[in-house]
């Protein structure tokens, strides 16, 4: 069987202003669907998998909770159950208190998966026998291969399938094939990584350059090349050898961390401190923060790959992106007659070849050509579009100056629902809330300000300083200052209601939590 490692760690700077810290890309409705929900339905209709096991920021733990709940149901034809403040059952979710990159994160997931193999009553399953040196002596015939995973004993060392979780894929089935012809090397203790054939000369993305055929249309990884310029890359294209580096791979959790006891043993060692200390929180898994902050961070390609002798290639031939920049968003969009590609309330007039987006009023454009317009409720990028990648550095100036824009949207997830702020002024401010069927906020109260629910749609439980009443559309209720409150949404419809806030202080850290079933 094999276990779908899901990594959503990033921070998406470079879809700024639409992609935040708060919401990074991987979990931003793009072209319908989020790339997270897409990642766990791409993994779930491979065959042979487990459950996804997934690596996230604790600070989107319940936004990773709940897309996990909306992408398992679609791919089973009815919602998983949703319980507030809990992850789908047969689902692992590790949180991890801050990034540390990929070669610590897939490490705290294979020690994870190792432990489980452990602690279960099949544990004396022989470990796979140590690999050969000869990988044309490490590929039988590949359906007997396949055929093997499938009966092998499910405590077996566990067969890891690394994807990052903001990328887009077009052809699932081309994934499933290039699975199926790595299964051999993996099986045999190599660490696959999966090289997309390139359709045209990218800067933008790092390559592998193919070795020798190992057979079964596997290859040596010769070398991990960093992203090249213009005049590389078209080598690149014209050789046939090189393939862009897609940061997916296949190996054993005992395989992958042989390679980084051998080359980043520092990492291992904190990852293993993080994971002995690891403790439950609802249905999430903590592991050690002192213990994480003091690993190194690294990526698996210079931690492992481009070090060991083990490295192996498998091509894959599909219409692959990992949408780093507004560039690549475009290009994996389909565009009008002018080569526009529009979304949202937009009006172009003799525009070419741009990409103009927004989310919350209307956007003009005239005369624009290679261009990126993106708009959201608070901030606006203009931007050519070979170098819509130095939005980086606005967001570096941003968080620089502590603006809020660097982190958070003017809309605000939370694992009850959203709020967003309309307005706000000298001692007063105007939030929309919307809270979830079936959730509730916490218990609090406020020492600086007073605040006003208006309901505008849905059924509210409102219960101030012990006493609870039910509100309904068009009505209200005042709750003084120090008051402990909370707010319930007991019906099958959002919630959404108007909150006033007065006071003398209006920040979100004037927030008292006596009780929360979110574990905050």
């Amino acid at each position: 069987m094999v276990h779908p490692v899901l990594l959503c760690g990033g921070d998406g700077t470079r879809l700024w202003p639409a992609s935040r810290r708060a919401l990074p890309k991987q979990f931003m409705p793009l072209h319908g669907s989020t790339l997270f929900m897409k990642t766990v339905e791409r993994a779930a209709h491979l065959p042979d998998t487990a459950p996804p096991l997934v690596l996230c920021n604790q600070e989107h733990r319940f936004l990773v909770a709940e897309q996990l709940r909306q992408a398992l149901g679609a791919v089973h034809g009815q919602p998983k159950e949703a319980r507030p403040g809990h992850a789908v059952p047969e689902c692992t979710i590790l949180l991890e208190p801050a990034g540390r990159n990929t070669a610590p994160a897939i490490a705290l997931a294979a020690l994870h998966l190792l432990s489980l193999q452990n602690e279960s009553p099949d544990a004396s399953t022989p470990a796979p026998a140590a690999p050969s040196d000869n990988p044309d002596q490490q590929s039988p015939h590949l359906a007997q291969m396949a055929s093997a995973i499938t009966s092998a004993s499910p405590h077996a060392d566990p067969l890891m399938l690394v994807l990052p979780s903001d990328q887009s894929l077009a052809n699932p089935e081309a994934l499933a094939e290039a699975l199926r012809a790595g299964l051999p090397a993996a099986l045999a203790g190599n660490l696959v990584t999966f090289g997309i054939v390139p359709t045209r000369p990218e800067t933008g993305f790092g390559y592998i350059r193919q070795g020798e055929s190992l057979g079964n249309g596997v290859f040596a990884a010769a070398a991990f090349v960093e992203k090249p310029d213009a005049e590389r890359a078209a080598l690149f294209m014209q050789s046939g050898t090189h393939f862009w580096n897609s940061g997916m791979f296949l190996f054993t959790a005992s395989a992958y961390l042989r390679e980084l006891a051998l080359y980043a043993p520092a990492i291992l060692e904190a990852c293993r401190k993080a994971h002995a200390v690891r403790s439950t929180d609802l249905d999430f898994i903590r592991v050690g923060v002192e213990e994480l902050l003091a690993c190194p961070a690294d990526s698996i390609d210079y931690a492992v790959m481009e070090r060991t002798g083990r490295s192996v290639l498998v091509p894959l031939a599909s219409d692959w992106s990992d949408l780093g920049s507004w560039q690549s968003l475009y290009e994996s969009a389909v565009p009008d007659a002018a080569g526009n590609a529009l979304a949202g309330d937009v009006l172009a007039t003799d525009c070419r070849n741009s990409l103009i987006l927004a989310q919350s009023r209307l956007v003009a454009a005239i005369g624009l050509e290679d261009m990126v317009v993106v708009e959201t409720r608070d901030a606006v990028l203009v931007a050519p579009q070979k170098r819509s990648q130095k939005v980086r550095g606005i967001v570096a100036a941003l968080k620089t100056a502590d603006r809020r824009e660097a982190n958070e949207h003017a809309r605000v997830y939370r694992p009850w629902g959203s709020y967003e702020t309309l307005e706000a002024g000298d001692r007063f401010q105007v939030k929309r809330i919307m809270v979830s069927p079936g959730h509730r906020l916490s218990l609090q109260k406020h020492y600086h300000r007073a605040e006003h629910w208006v309901v505008v749609r849905g059924t509210a439980l409102v219960a101030v300083d012990g006493e609870e009443r039910l509100l309904g559309e068009d009505q209200s209720t005042y709750i003084p200052v120090s008051c402990t409150h909370r707010l319930e949404n007991p019906g099958k419809v959002t919630l959404e209601l108007i909150e006033i806030q007065t006071g003398t202080y209006l920040g979100e850290d004037d927030i008292i939590r006596l009780e929360d079933v979110y574990g905050r």
